[in-house]
């Protein structure tokens, strides 16, 4: 579904490429440095001018692909139950149309970014698709899951095919971490 290669040039290229940038960015920033990336991006609005653009793309980079990687295993995919089923129902109707209209998102994000499932300030789910490596922690929503449609997530394997790609992921989705994410463990 998603191959060994991609992953690993996805994971220590461009997934360390944001930490150690970000990290450069906040090294005379020690009151930034020391909160989790969770908060960091949570207060980003009183980010410094000096560091705010590091803070959105290696930031924002890093807490993306931090929650990606953790959604996804090996024997995933199928379909969620429990708490999180009950509440994709009702807010989509379902679990079909759920994934039909996150897969629309998705595929019809232009350019970098990527799709997500979160939790409005309100708790309510919705379907977000943010550009580049904007986090929905910085516009105050809390992120479920993610899903990468930069073209270094996919191009080894599915080149321009990005449809080809998110219907794939659906195959490695690990439905019991995101339902983690949900109740907010």
């Amino acid at each position: 579904y998603i191959d060994a290669r991609t992953m690993e040039i996805h994971h220590t290229k461009h997934h360390q490429t944001y930490v150690t940038k970000l990290n450069d960015a906040l090294k005379d920033h020690a009151d930034l440095g020391a909160k989790d990336i969770a908060s960091l991006l949570r207060t980003f609005a009183s980010v410094p001018e000096a560091v705010k653009g590091a803070v959105e793309n290696h930031g924002g980079g890093h807490a993306n692909h931090s929650l990606f990687w953790t959604i996804m295993k090996k024997g995933g995919g199928g379909e969620p139950g429990g708490r999180f089923a009950a509440a994709l129902s009702q807010a989509f109707g379902g679990f079909a149309a759920f994934k039909e209209a996150f897969s629309k998102a998705a595929v019809g994000h232009f350019g970098s970014g990527w799709a997500w499932l979160v939790k409005d300030a309100g708790g309510a789910l919705k379907i977000a698709a943010l550009p580049n490596q904007d986090s929905p922690l910085m516009l105050g929503m809390t992120p479920v899951m993610g899903l990468d449609v930069w073209e270094h997530a996919y191009y080894l394997k599915y080149q321009n095919r990005r449809p080809e790609y998110v219907e794939a992921w659906w195959q490695v989705v690990d439905w019991e971490q995101v339902e983690k994410y949900f109740v907010g463990e």
